[in-house]
């Protein structure tokens, strides 16, 4: 005890420093949230650019809708579609960019790692977050470029028991999670590495699902939230199995949804392992009243198994549709895959594309690789780099570049060719519709929103009194 408490208060004493240090990392991430919230919630002038620029999107959907793709021509009056030889067979390094690392969870963690990037090579930060905690990385996409991709969101972080900071920090600024919140016109994908996460809806749906062992295997959810509901979504935190120190890591990413499915019945699958149980995971609280609880098909949360390919050197774990010929039943509104593939050391991975996926992105988890690109035989990508990749070209390939391998998650798909605008926590295709479906949220059409301290009876007696309606 003598020792313990000069420790705690010296503990207490640098994490305190370090919160003030925030505003440091803040001050030059201002450029950043200005970007962000340009893209979620847009001024008047933001607006008006934006509408610009979808006359010019929708002028050339148009033209690609009503041109015969035999009368298509380049700037040499050559029909680039004429034959398969007229595109190149790799697809390659487009751009690559790096996006804002944010302090959270705790924050003085990632304030710490942010200082230390000044003078630390990226390769040895990257490994003192994952080793920490304490960032998330929001990957902003292009909605009209990087199509049906809207955003991905890297979420890096540890929850301490011993923390003296942790119970003031989630008490009066920050809970540990995401309180109920409003969906509509898209796809969430939330996959977890580490820990997991605890969700309720205004549907009734309470489950836990995540990356432990008292998850049961069920590793990631895919959410339509089509017409709309709430959800909530809360970090799982459990000290008795956990640790002392919680470490959570998770991808959560955000696709969009065809016009024609905007308004479709919102539905969840969860996706796991062969190993996988649902005991203890999931709970359909509502909809199981209806029927046997023990009979699943009164349920309306589906289970998909998800595919893993092992090849030399090499591990593709398939979330959404294909790879090699092994393909997931997931079922998706548009021909889309996403894959998370490690590689040993000095390995390498290929894939042969789908034309249709003219939509290739990478990010990079861990590790570094080297891509083939436009201006260099290969180009090197570090951790924490997200890559654009040409929209032409069938064939992939990717070697591990150091002595630990590689890590990164891969996405593709076939752009959906339609306008989309989003504002907060709606992505639908015009801002008439936008602003429709924030008018139906206010009202209530989607539920109305639990504090998330509530103990799961009062919660589901709530959502009783006020579900979505959309059902």
């Amino acid at each position: 005890m003598v020792i313990a408490r000069p420790f705690s208060v010296f503990l207490l004493l640098w994490r305190c420093c370090f919160s003030i240090l925030i505003i440091t990392p803040y001050s030059s991430l201002v450029q950043h949230k200005k970007t962000v919230n340009a893209f979620l919630v847009p001024s008047s002038q933001n607006v008006a650019a934006t509408k610009n620029r979808s006359s010019f999107v929708n002028s050339r959907h148009r033209f690609m809708s009503q041109t015969p793709l035999s009368e298509i021509q380049d700037s040499q009056g050559q029909n680039p579609m004429a034959s398969s030889s007229s595109f190149p067979n790799l697809k390659r390094v487009a751009s690559v960019q790096k996006y804002a690392r944010l302090p959270v969870w705790p924050a003085w963690n990632g304030a710490t790692l942010f200082l230390l990037s000044k003078i630390l090579p990226n390769s040895m930060i990257a490994k003192l977050e994952d080793m920490f905690g304490g960032r998330v990385c929001p990957n902003f996409f292009q909605g009209d470029v990087t199509s049906p991709f809207i955003m991905m969101v890297h979420h890096v972080h540890s929850f301490a028991s011993f923390d003296p900071l942790r119970f003031f920090q989630k008490q009066f600024i920050l809970p540990e999670g995401f309180p109920a919140h409003p969906h509509r016109g898209f796809i969430t994908l939330t996959y977890c590495i580490q820990g997991g996460m605890r969700h309720r809806d205004s549907l009734g749906h309470l489950q836990n699902y995540g990356a432990e062992a008292r998850h049961g295997g069920c590793v990631a959810q895919w959410l339509v939230a089509g017409a709309g509901m709430l959800h909530e979504e809360m970090w799982d935190i459990d000290h008795g199995t956990d640790g002392i120190v919680s470490k959570q890591e998770l991808f959560q990413l955000w696709i969009n949804l065809p016009a024609q499915y905007k308004m479709t019945n919102p539905r969840l699958s969860l996706l796991r392992t062969a190993s996988c149980s649902d005991d203890g995971v999931i709970s359909d609280n509502v909809e199981v009243e209806r029927g046997n609880k023990d009979d699943s098909s009164s349920r309306s949360t589906s289970f998909v198994e998800i595919p893993i390919v092992d090849r030399k050197g090499s591990r593709t774990i398939v979330l959404v549709g294909e790879y090699d010929g092994v393909i997931s039943k997931l079922e998706t509104y548009s021909p889309m895959s996403v894959l998370h593939v490690q590689m040993e050391a000095n390995a390498s991975w290929s894939m042969k594309c789908p034309r249709m996926f003219q939509t290739a992105l990478i990010y990079m988890r861990a590790g570094s690789v080297l891509i083939p690109s436009q201006d260099s035989d290969h180009q090197l990508v570090d951790a924490h780099h997200t890559v654009t990749l040409s929209s032409y070209g069938e064939n992939l390939h990717i070697s591990s570049s150091g002595e630990n391998g590689a890590d990164f998650m891969l996405l593709l798909g076939q752009p959906l060719l339609e306008p989309v605008q989003a504002r907060g926590s709606m992505v639908m295709n015009t801002w008439d519709e936008i602003d429709g479906a924030y008018a139906d949220y206010a009202s209530g059409k989607m539920g109305i929103p639990w504090n998330h301290d509530l103990t799961d009876e009062k919660w589901l007696s709530h959502v009783k009194e006020a579900p979505s309606m959309y059902k």
